[in-house]
């Protein structure tokens, strides 16, 4: 509230702090090798949830079943930025798992691509 009683809220603007202030000024995740489509499952680790923030806990219950970080982003109404930073905490507890197969695919063997290219230039 400012000196003369006035509130400083603009609806129309939206929460403009709120996602920053969710991820505690973090604009990058832990986990570089998540992406959008990185399916989620809750580990159930047993690990101390007390301490932990409300968004936290609602990923947890999202991802009883498997749920990509889009869709988690989504349900939490946040940018995919802030989705990756809370899930890479919940998977640096042991709170959260991901399905290795939807990371991004490695880099294929560079003799593979020399063979492939090789054997293209006999053609």
């Amino acid at each position: 509230m400012s000196e003369d009683g006035q509130l400083w809220l603009d609806e129309e603007s939206g929460p403009l702090v709120r996602p920053y202030a969710m991820v505690h000024g973090r604009t990058r995740p832990a986990r570089p090798e998540l992406d959008v489509a990185t399916q989620l499952l809750t580990s159930w680790s047993g690990a101390d949830r007390s301490r932990i923030s409300v968004e936290h806990e609602e990923i947890l219950r999202l991802c009883v079943r498997p749920m990509s970080i889009a869709e988690v982003a989504a349900h939490l109404d946040t940018p995919i930025v802030v989705a990756k930073v809370l899930v890479s905490d919940l998977i640096d507890r042991g709170d959260l798992v991901t399905d290795k197969t939807s990371r991004q695919a490695q880099r294929p063997d560079r003799q593979l691509l020399e063979a492939v290219l090789d054997g293209v230039r006999r053609l």
